[in-house]
């Protein structure tokens, strides 16, 4: 026996997959896996079947004629056809969350392609014609996916878009998760802080002193209540930054600081909390300067930072940023640091990591 793929269309009637099945059957061909794709020519047809050694090419062809199927394409399959499609989605999904940049790979092997091109100029027409599908990056761009035959239905269109879209939030989510290297040589994680953060923050506001965190809650809040922490942590309006330390022994990850943004429209406003055995390490800074950056990707104008004459460290900090306390009420203190313009065409456009105008992944790129 050997494995073939047969795509046939019918015509979208009750009976009419029936009568293709019934006329495989009669060559002793055994069906394992169908899929069926409805478009406006009719029902296309895909089967994953096992047939007798004996029967050709022209014998499939002659079988899917007779019942009544058209535009008809067999090629011999290999074993691994046998997984379905779901599970070989699933499959590719997860192996683009570990490596993102495989998304070129990925999309060859869904789509079962000959080649995928990424365009770095927005291809007008999103959609599918023969072989040929143009998929849309959500990141700037297009991809353009070719194979020979058969021709895309609107399912494979859907599933490649799914692809990528999925692609394009892990590398966002990666983007936004760097390691920092102090002035002292600490090494620490920064990334974007989740709501299952929350005990490890609570936990980093009981080691800090009742200084810092008066300096960081000017309304003399010592701690944050859990429903407040969950709000800056989860931001709906802006960014929460933590940077967490990883034990080289142990490999125990323990939060350190924490910097958050809360924008309102194009208004922004930052505070830091850092852990007392932390501060005067350049810490600060290195989180403010994210938290800045993060502004000018999202189109927030203006960032401003309240503190006290007495948060000596925070003014140091806002100064390596260039700002300067403008407005003073009693002992509070009113800086505005500059953002970085908004991004330009070519940064709204980012050429894909890790796929080159051909398809393939470039070795080395990270």
């Amino acid at each position: 026996m050997a494995l073939w793929r047969i795509r046939a269309t019918v015509d979208d009637r009750p009976g009419y997959l029936s009568v293709l099945t019934a006329s495989l059957a009669l060559r002793s061909v055994n069906i394992l896996a169908v899929q069926v794709h409805t478009t406006e020519a009719g029902a296309v047809d895909d089967f994953l079947v096992d047939a007798p050694d004996t029967m050709s090419e022209a014998d499939m062809l002659a079988a899917v004629t007779r019942g009544r199927g058209r535009d008809a394409f067999v090629a011999r399959a290999e074993a691994q056809g046998l997984a379905d499609q779901p599970t070989r989605a699933l499959a590719l999904a997860g192996r683009l969350v570990h490596d993102p940049d495989a998304l070129g790979e990925a999309l060859v092997a869904l789509l079962d392609a000959r080649e995928v091109r990424w365009r770095p100029e927005s291809a007008a027409g999103h959609g599918f014609t023969g072989g040929r599908m143009t998929l849309a990056d959500p990141a700037g761009g297009a991809f353009e996916v070719l194979r020979d035959a058969p021709a895309f239905t609107p399912a494979e269109f859907a599933r490649g878009q799914a692809l990528i879209e999925l692609s394009g939030a892990l590398l966002r989510q990666q983007a936004e998760q760097a390691t920092v290297l102090l002035p002292d040589g600490a090494e620490l994680l920064i990334r974007v802080a989740t709501g299952e953060d929350a005990e490890a923050v609570q936990r980093m506001h009981a080691r800090s002193s009742a200084g810092s965190r008066r300096l960081r809650y000017l309304g003399g809040m010592q701690a944050p209540t859990d429903t407040r922490l969950r709000r800056l942590l989860e931001r709906v309006g802006g960014v929460t930054l933590l940077a967490v330390h990883v034990d080289p022994r142990s490999g125990e990850e323990r939060v350190v600081a924490m910097a958050t943004l809360l924008a309102e429209g194009d208004l922004g406003e930052v505070a830091l909390l850092v852990e007392d055995a932390w501060q005067r390490r350049g810490l600060g800074t290195a989180l403010l300067r994210r938290l800045v950056a993060w502004a000018g990707r999202n189109e927030v104008a203006a960032v401003v930072a309240h503190t006290t004459a007495e948060n000596t460290g925070m003014l140091r900090t806002l100064r390596r940023l260039g700002a300067e306390p403008t407005d003073r009420d009693g002992a509070m203190l009113t800086a505005t640091i500059p953002v970085p313009g908004r991004r330009t065409a070519s940064d709204e456009t980012p050429a894909r990591p890790g796929l080159n105008q051909s398809g393939l992944n470039q070795s080395g790129l990270t």
